[in-house]
C-alpha cells in the first residue's frame, strides 16, 4: 500500500471536497492508483461493464442533477474515469451525447507514465485528440503541482454555463508522485450575464414591429435556471405572452423548453422539412436557446423564409446566427435576456395588436394539431401489437408525474404529442447517437434517488436502442437502482426504413431492407434477466398498464418490452 499521500489521493480528496458522491467508470491499469484511494474514501465507485455506458450514466446522472443545483450541497458534475486509449475511444459515443445535451461531465482517465511514451507502450495514445472536439476544453496534467488548480478549473467550466463535458488525462506517474497540496477551492459559478443592453432593445424593437411572430425554444432554455435569478422558462413564457407569439420547440428539443399546457404553445418541430418550414413561415422568428434547429439530412426548402427578421438569443456564442442571420442577437443568461425583452415589448406593443397576434395563434394552433393529431396512432388495424400511441397512453395513465428519459426514435413524437410533460420531467437524446439512453436513464434514476421526495424514473429506449448496451442493466442491478424502462419493440431499425424512403422515394414494400431487422428477434425480458434485472413481455395493448403497474412496484430495475407495429 502507498505510504504518502500522492496524486490519486489529491484527486479524490477534490472530489470530496466539491460534494461529489459517484464516479462511474471501467477501471485499468493505469487507473488503479485511484482505486486505491478511493478505497479509503466516502465515494461510491460506479462500475460500468462498457467505458460508454459509464459515460452515458454519468451524463444523465448530471443533466439531472443540473436541474436542481441550487438545491445541492456539491457540484452537480458526473464524473466518469476511463482507461487509456481504447477506452476513451470507447467513451466517445456517449461523450458525443454528453456534448450535444450540455451534460456537466468531467471525464478522466488513466495514461501511461509520461517517462515511458517513447517506446509506444500498448494502449497508447492521444487522449486530448480523441476528445477535444466533443468537450469545452481538454488537457492532460502533466505534473502533481499542477493537479489542484486543473481540477479545478475541470470542474468551473463543466458546471459554467452553457454547461458541458470537460476531460483530464490522468498520466499514471502523476497519480503516483507524493504531493501535501490541498484541493483549490471550486468558488461560485457565474451566469453569463444580461446580455448588450443595445442588443436587448433592437431584440425589443423588432418584436414590436413584427406583423406575425413564431418563437422557437431550445433545450439551452432551462438548462441553467438554478444558476440564474429569473426561471428561464418562465421567462421565455412572458416573452411569448408579451409578443403575442405563437411557440414551438427546436427541432430535436430533447428537454422541456416551455410549458406544453400554455395557450400559445403549439407543438414540437419535428425533423420534417415541409412541417418545419411551415411552422416557421413567418415575417418574425425569435430563436432563444436553440442548437439542433435543422433536420437530420440536407432540406430542399429554407427552413425560415429568406426575407424574415430573425431575432437569436442564447447563452452560447456560438449558437447565435449559426444558420441563418440574425437581424439581433444577444449572448448571455436566457432568463435576464428574454426577461428583459420582455419587459421593453410589454411597454411598447399595442394591447389590441397583441390580442390580434394571439387569434392568429389560435388558428394556427388548430391547424397544427389536425396535422399531427394521428402521429402514432393505429394505422395498421389488423395488426394485434400495440400502436405507439396506445403504449404512450398507457404510461401516461400508469406515471403521470414519472422522470422520463427518452430513446424511443420513431416513437419519440408520438410521445411528445400525447404527453404534456411538465418541466424538469423529460430528457431525451439530443445527440441521436443510439446507446446514449439506456444507461443515461440508470444514471439519472441514481440522482433521483438523491431527493427527499424521489419520482419514479422511466426510461423510453426502443428496441435497436436497447440493444447497443443492455449491459448498463447490470450496473442499474449491482446498485439496486429502482428503474422501469419501457421498449417500444418493432423488432427493427425502424428510423433507417423510414430515412430510406425520405432518400430515395417509393413504396416500402419496393425495397429489401439490408441489416435492419431483428430476424430472430432477441428476448428482451430474459436479457434483462441475465443481467439482474427484471423482465416483461406484452405482446397485446390490454396488458401493457397492467405488467407497467407491476414492474413499477418491483425493486430494482424492470424492463418491460412491448411489440408495437410499425
Amino acid at each position: 500500500m502507498p505510504e504518502s499521500h500522492t496524486g490519486a489521493d489529491l484527486f479524490v480528496d477534490a472530489l470530496e471536497a466539491y460534494g461529489v458522491r459517484y464516479v462511474f467508470g471501467n477501471p485499468g491499469t493505469t487507473e488503479l492508483p485511484v482505486m486505491t484511494a478511493l478505497a479509503d474514501s466516502d465515494l461510491d465507485y460506479v462500475l460500468a461493464p462498457h467505458e460508454d455506458v459509464a459515460v452515458g450514466m454519468a451524463a444523465g446522472y448530471a443533466s439531472t442533477r443540473r436541474y436542481r443545483a441550487d438545491e445541492e450541497s456539491g457540484t452537480p458534475a458526473g464524473v466518469v474515469n476511463l482507461h487509456v486509449a481504447p477506452g476513451v475511444a470507447h467513451g466517445l459515443g456517449n461523450l458525443y451525447g454528453a456534448s450535444v445535451a450540455g451534460a456537466p461531465l468531467v471525464v478522466t482517465a488513466g495514461a501511461h507514465s509520461l517517462d515511458f511514451r517513447h517506446e509506444e507502450p500498448i494502449l497508447g495514445g492521444d487522449l486530448e485528440a480523441l476528445t477535444e472536439q466533443f468537450t469545452k476544453w481538454s488537457a492532460e496534467v502533466t505534473d502533481v503541482s499542477a493537479l489542484p488548480t486543473m481540477l479545478r478549473r475541470a470542474f468551473r467550466v463543466a458546471t459554467t454555463p452553457p454547461t458541458g463535458p470537460v476531460f483530464l488525462a490522468l498520466p499514471l506517474d502523476v497519480t503516483m508522485a507524493a504531493t501535501e497540496a490541498d484541493p483549490e477551492p471550486l468558488g461560485p459559478i457565474q451566469n453569463p450575464g444580461g446580455g448588450d443592453p443595445g442588443a436587448i432593445e433592437r431584440a425589443a424593437d423588432l418584436l414590436v414591429e413584427a406583423d406575425d411572430p413564431v418563437f422557437v425554444v431550445g433545450d439551452h432554455v432551462p438548462r441553467h435556471g438554478a444558476w440564474s435569478d429569473t426561471d428561464p422558462v418562465d421567462a421565455a413564457v412572458r416573452l411569448a405572452e408579451a409578443s403575442g407569439a405563437r411557440v414551438h420547440a427546436e427541432i430535436l428539443a430533447c428537454e422541456v423548453d416551455f410549458p406544453a399546457d400554455h395557450d400559445q404553445w403549439v407543438s414540437y418541430v419535428p425533423p420534417d422539412e415541409d412541417l418545419a418550414a411551415a411552422a416557421m413561415n413567418t415575417d418574425t422568428v425569435v430563436l432563444a436557446g436553440c442548437s439542433t434547429h435543422t433536420t437530420l439530412t440536407r432540406h430542399e426548402r429554407e427552413l425560415i423564409p429568406g426575407d424574415a427578421t430573425v431575432v437569436d438569443l442564447n447563452d452560447e456564442p456560438w449558437q447565435v446566427g449559426k444558420n441563418h442571420p440574425a437581424d439581433a442577437a444577444v449572448v448571455g443568461d436566457l432568463g435576464l435576456v428574454m426577461d428583459a425583452v420582455a419587459e421593453r415589448v410589454e411597454d411598447r406593443l399595442d394591447a389590441e395588436e397583441r390580442e390580434a397576434r394571439l387569434e392568429r395563434v389560435a388558428q394556427f394552433k388548430t391547424f397544427a394539431q389536425q396535422q399531427m393529431a394521428g402521429i402514432g396512432e393505429d394505422d395498421a388495424p389488423d395488426d394485434p401489437r400495440a400502436s405507439k400511441a396506445e403504449l404512450v397512453d398507457a404510461m401516461r395513465s400508469v406515471a403521470p408525474d414519472a422522470y422520463v428519459v427518452d430513446e424511443g426514435v420513431t416513437a419519440k413524437y408520438a410521445l411528445l404529442t400525447r404527453w404534456p410533460f411538465a418541466r424538469e420531467s423529460y430528457i431525451s437524446n439530443k445527440g441521436g447517437g443510439l446507446g446514449y439512453g439506456l444507461p443515461a436513464a440508470v444514471g439519472a434514476a441514481m440522482a433521483e434517488a438523491e431527493r427527499d421526495d424521489p419520482r419514479e424514473v422511466v426510461g423510453f429506449v426502443g428496441d435497436g436502442s436497447y440493444l447497443y448496451y443492455p449491459h448498463s442493466l447490470y450496473s442499474a442491478a449491482r446498485y439496486d437502482v429502482d428503474l422501469t424502462v419501457v421498449v417500444p419493440d418493432n423488432r427493427n431499425y425502424r428510423i433507417l426504413k423510414d430515412n430510406t424512403l425520405d432518400l430515395f422515394g417509393g413504396d416500402e414494400d419496393e425495397y429489401e431492407f439490408v441489416g435492419m431487422d431483428f430476424d430472430p428477434p432477441v428476448d428482451l425480458a430474459k436479457n434483462a434477466e441475465s443481467h439482474g434485472a427484471n423482465g416483461h413481455f406484452v405482446e397485446l395493448p390490454d396488458d401493457i398498464e397492467e405488467r407497467l403497474e407491476a414492474a413499477l412496484t418491483e425493486d430494482g430495475p424492470s424492463v418491460v418490452d412491448v411489440l408495437v407495429h410499425d
